[in-house]
Parts: structure tokens; C-alpha cells; sequence
């Protein structure tokens, strides 16, 4: 290709999104850097600047401790500095001064930005939370007034639903929800915080565009024995849109928290799907809070607390409750845009790996699979041909990069290792990769990389056996599996990346190998995972060892799918993208 290559716009798309994002939200942001003297702010978002009355410049240069006054708790001071000094993560509520001079109680999280073992910033997360400390301090003082005329069911509940336990809840809930990309791990995390924080048990009903619910996820404090009617509430309720005088459609309609206290049948019947009283009765169902899970701009959902004692919810708990819903929706926004977009750039990716043609002699399986964190779209690349000479060609290789730009080298490079395996006269693995190499100099290639190119020369009259010739630009070794079950690496040593030196002459190795032996070619996304009971992480060559005791212990004669989706269980952390060709040489002379 001439010239640079065009940014990705979807990448570019997701910066600026993530830079609105962080402007945008109401959450107060600072960054600070703590290698100049005395960690200064580098960073402050407008809601801090809304939150403190101190300005951007007020604010950028000086450490964050100017927030504080002579009421701020030293001890919780302490506990930043030591995290601070100790580069770990800390979450804190200290009493903070406005520029004004007026107090408001402030839950800080501070986390540490690291570049690989270098330390190079702070980010620091602030949330106004005055509201909840002083209504959870009123709610102390009634619920002390009222204790005695309250029963023992209702006591235990308000006991277990303090202000300090509350704060704990809203503190791990800033992290936690917005952790992870995947859309079920989010509703997961947050059922995992309402039960049995806030309610008995729960129902979260995500929806489509269209109101549709495509998903119910249940979980109750005391599950055994219950599962027959979590999953039936799940069954009446997935597939359709919400009843719409439930309390969950409403407070989808109305963006705003529905509670309903002292239920009985009578009441649930409306909009209980003609589930049975019994099924209500064994849940534990009299009071009930719907909370919308929305964000700016849509909303997914309803999560429904429910609790088995008839009494309506406090208003502490339904604000903890609406907090949760919106930052649950937010995630879930983000967890869905990035499914949508990681699934469009796959099929990309897809698009661009040829598909396995149908050689005389061989049968093949191949898998592919994008990096979850990160783009999803990369630079592996497998390719299965036949080649001058009665061969087959056999290659696996890995651009480095996980964007649009290396999905385009890898397409560029497909094309050149197929032109040079044609070129005349019919050159040999090495002088494959030599052309590739030379052309990727000319052609002014901007990329690195790994390749493996094996020639199978199909058995003869003269020669049995497949003849091998195998060449290796700094790619994970390919392995022979043998018909009997062993397995062996084809060649240990690796020659210098493609793009690295065009003049450096390539090591071409020949083997004759029995028919029925299979070739298995793959790139580091494979074995680059960390090991068993907190093994090696991410070790090329610990990797390569569990892969072959895997082979290893896979039965003579597994066929090549087989093997295929046996190996993609090592695949434990998608790190990394995932290429994995597997090629089973059959038996006599199949030239035709």
C-alpha cells in the first residue's frame, strides 16, 4: 500500500466518546501525576470543578489535599498516604471544604495508573455524598426511637441495612460496575450487590430497543430449594415486553424507582404471569422496589428488589437502589456498544482470513478469535493452499497490532506469502519468506511480523511418506503430532521477525513424516495465557509445554476439529488474538 494507512474510525470514534464520557458525567474525576514533587493534579474534570468551586487553574499543579480543613479525619489522611506510597487502591469518606469555605463529605477512590512496572499516575474518583451521611444519620436517630415497636423480622432487616453498610455498598459499587464489558458480568455483579444488602432476592429484566425482555437474571439470599421458581419466573417473563402496569414497566416508562409494600396475590395478580401464589409464597414476595436501569440516553431494563416482610422500603434504601440503577445502566450502555462494535469489527476480522479449501490429501480445522480487551480486530492471519511441486502450503503468521491497520497488513500479507509460494521457479519455505521480506521493503510494509511456512510434498511411489520443508520468522514453533500420539516440536529455533532485516538469509528444515501425522500451527494468543494455580503468565515456552501435553493426551486418531476445539480450552483469558489451523496429512499417493 502507498502511503499511511487510514485511522480506524471506530477507534477514533470510542476516544472521543471515552473523552465526553469523562467530561460529561457527574462524577467528579481528578488525574494526578506522582513522579513531580508532591503528586500534583495534572487533570480535573467539570464536575469536580462544579462539585468544588475551585477552578481548573486553581486546581491543576497543586496536590489534592487542599480540599481538606481542620475537621478532616487525619486517620482516614493516613490511610491515602500509606496507599499512595504503597501504589495500591483506596477508597476513603472525608470530611472536604468547597472553595466557598463550606463542608461537604466526600467518598474518594484513588487508584494507581501503572505502565507495565512504572508507576505513572493517580486516578482519583470523588462523589458527593453529604445527602446519604446526613439522611443516614436521621435514619439512625428514628429507627433508635422506633426500635422497640418494630418487629423482630423488620428490626434484623434495619439492622443489616445501616449507614455505614450502605456506604460499603455505594463504595464497591463505584468500581465494581464499571469493570467489565460484557453485559451479563454487569447485571451479575449488581444482583450480587442488592442480595442480601438491600432485598431477599431479586430480578433484573434487561430489554431491547424494542421493550422486548431478552434476558431475566435472579438470584435470592437462600437459593437451595429454590431454583425451580427463579427459573420459572425467568421462563414467564423473557421473550416479551414487561406487563405494562408492573411496577418494573413503569419505572421503565418513568425513569424513576416504583416501590409497592404490603403485597398479596390479589395485588401481584396483574402483572405476575399467572405464576402461582405458591411460587410467590416460597420466594419470599410482600414488598417490592422496581428501579429503572437507565442512562442519559436509554434505558436497558428494570431491576426489582423484593423482600419477604411486608413493610415498604426505607428512603435511604430506595436512593442506594436508584444510585445503583443508574450506574448499572451506564454500564450496561457501554458493555452493549462495545459487544455491538467488537461483534461488527469480528465479522471484519472474519472476512479477511481465507476459509479452508477442500486438498486432495488433507483435512483441516481452523479457529479464530479476537481479543476481548483491547480491539477486536488484529493481525492473525492461517492460510492452506496447494503449492508447485505436488505440495500443500501450510501457513499461520501474526502482524503486530490489534487494530483496522493491522488487519489490513495482515490482508497485504496473505497476498504476498501466496504470490511468492507461485513464483518460478517453485522456491522452498525460506525463499518464501526472503520474498515476502523484500517486498514488504519495496512496498513500504509499516508493520512487523511472525511467520511459519510449511511445504507438505505429497507422498509417491518413490517416497511414502510426506516430505516437510518448514521455515520460521519468529513464530511460535509449529508441532507434529505423529499417528501413534507423540508429539514433537518441527523445529525449536526461530529465524528474525518479517520487516526486521530483508537481507538476512532464512534456515529452511526437511522431514519426512509418516501419513496420518498432523501439523499444528497457531500464534500466542494460544499458549501466552497464565498457568495453572497461578503458574507463569503469559510464557511463551510454558505455554508451548502445556500445549503439547494437551496434544499428548488427546486419543490417536482425533480428527482435526476435534483437536481444534479441544486446544481452545487453554484459552483461559482472551488477552490476546487467537489463530489455530490444524492440517492432518492423509495416507498414499492423493495428487490425482
Amino acid at each position: 500500500m502507498a502511503g499511511g494507512v487510514a485511522h480506524d474510525p471506530v477507534s477514533r470514534g470510542l476516544e472521543v466518546l471515552q473523552r465526553r464520557g469523562l467530561d460529561a458525567t457527574g462524577v467528579s474525576i481528578t488525574i494526578s501525576d506522582p513522579r513531580l514533587p508532591g503528586n500534583p493534579l495534572l487533570w480535573v474534570n467539570p464536575a469536580f470543578t462544579a462539585t468544588t468551586g475551585y477552578t481548573v487553574e486553581q486546581s491543576v499543579g497543586r496536590n489534592c489535599s487542599f480540599l481538606q480543613g481542620p475537621d478532616t479525619d487525619p486517620a482516614e489522611v493516613a490511610r491515602i498516604r500509606a496507599a499512595i506510597t504503597a501504589r495500591e487502591s483506596v477508597t476513603v469518606t472525608l470530611l472536604n471544604h468547597r472553595a466557598d469555605g463550606s463542608p461537604f463529605w466526600n467518598r474518594l477512590s484513588i487508584d494507581p495508573i501503572l505502565d507495565g512496572d512504572d508507576l505513572v499516575g493517580f486516578v482519583g474518583v470523588q462523589t458527593d455524598v453529604t445527602a446519604e451521611i446526613v439522611a443516614a444519620t436521621e435514619r439512625d436517630a428514628a429507627r433508635a426511637a422506633s426500635e422497640a415497636a418494630l418487629a423482630r423480622e423488620t428490626a434484623a432487616r434495619i439492622s443489616l441495612q445501616s449507614a455505614h453498610q450502605r456506604l460499603q455498598l455505594m463504595s464497591a459499587a463505584t468500581t465494581t460496575l464499571s469493570a467489565s464489558l460484557d453485559p451479563q458480568t454487569v447485571v451479575d455483579q449488581l444482583v450480587d450487590l442488592c442480595v442480601p444488602q438491600l432485598a431477599d432476592w431479586v430480578f433484573v429484566a434487561e430489554t431491547d430497543e424494542a421493550g422486548i425482555v431478552v434476558r431475566v437474571t435472579t438470584r435470592h439470599h437462600a437459593p437451595e430449594g429454590r431454583e425451580a421458581e427463579l427459573a420459572e419466573v425467568a421462563r414467564v417473563y423473557e421473550g416479551r415486553p414487561l406487563p405494562q402496569v408492573a411496577p418494573a414497566a413503569q419505572a421503565v416508562l418513568t425513569g424513576a424507582t416504583v416501590a409497592v409494600a404490603d403485597l398479596t396475590p390479589d395485588r401481584l395478580a396483574p402483572y405476575g404471569r399467572g405464576l402461582t401464589d405458591s411460587v410467590y409464597a416460597r420466594l419470599g414476595t410482600r414488598a417490592l422496589a422496581a428501579v429503572p436501569l437507565a442512562a442519559p440516553d436509554s434505558t436497558w431494563g428494570a431491576m426489582v428488589l423484593v423482600r419477604a416482610t411486608p413493610h415498604a422500603f426505607p428512603q435511604g434504601d430506595l436512593e442506594v437502589a436508584a444510585d445503583l440503577g443508574r450506574r448499572a445502566g451506564q454500564a450496561l450502555a457501554n458493555a452493549r456498544r462495545y459487544t455491538r462494535e467488537a461483534t461488527v469489527a469480528e465479522t471484519l476480522q472474519r472476512a479477511l482470513l481465507p476459509g479452508l479449501p477442500d486438498l486432495p490429501g488433507v483435512t483441516a480445522a481452523a479457529h479464530y478469535s479476537s481479543a476481548v480487551i483491547g480491539a477486536a480486530v488484529g493481525g492473525d492471519l492461517y492460510d492452506l493452499m496447494d503449492v508447485p511441486g505436488d505440495a500443500v502450503g501450510v501457513v499461520v503468521a501474526d502482524v503486530a497490532g490489534h487494530d483496522v491497520d493491522a488487519a489490513a497488513t495482515m490482508g497485504t500479507l496473505r497476498d504476498l506469502v501466496r504470490a511468492q509460494s507461485w513464483a518460478t521457479p517453485a522456491p522452498d519455505p525460506a525463499q518464501v519468506l526472503t520474498g515476502v521480506d523484500r517486498l514488504m521493503d519495496v512496498l513500504h510494509v509499516p508493520a512487523l511480523a511472525t511467520a511459519a511456512v510449511v511445504q507438505a510434498r505429497r507422498p509417491s511411489a518413490d517416497q511414502p511418506g510426506w516430505t516437510l520443508r518448514y521455515a520460521n520468522a519468529g513464530h511460535p514453533p509449529v508441532l507434529l503430532r505423529l499417528p501413534g500420539g507423540a508429539v514433537e516440536v518441527l523445529d525449536p529455533v526461530r529465524d528474525l521477525l518479517l520487516g526486521a532485516d530483508p537481507a538476512r538469509p532464512r534456515r529452511v528444515v526437511t522431514r519426512v513424516v509418516p501419513a496420518g501425522s498432523q501439523l499444528v500451527l497457531h500464534t500466542d494468543g494460544l499458549v501466552e495465557q497464565p498457568g495453572p494455580g497461578g503458574g507463569p503468565a503469559r510464557d511463551l515456552d510454558e505455554g508451548t509445554r502445556r500445549l503439547v501435553d494437551r496434544l499428548r493426551a488427546l486419543p490417536p486418531g482425533t480428527p482435526p476439529e476435534d483437536v481444534v476445539e479441544d486446544l481452545q480450552q487453554l484459552v483461559v483469558q482472551r488477552l490476546d488474538d487467537t489463530a489455530l489451523l490444524v492440517v492432518q496429512l492423509g495416507s498414499g499417493n492423493l495428487s490425482g
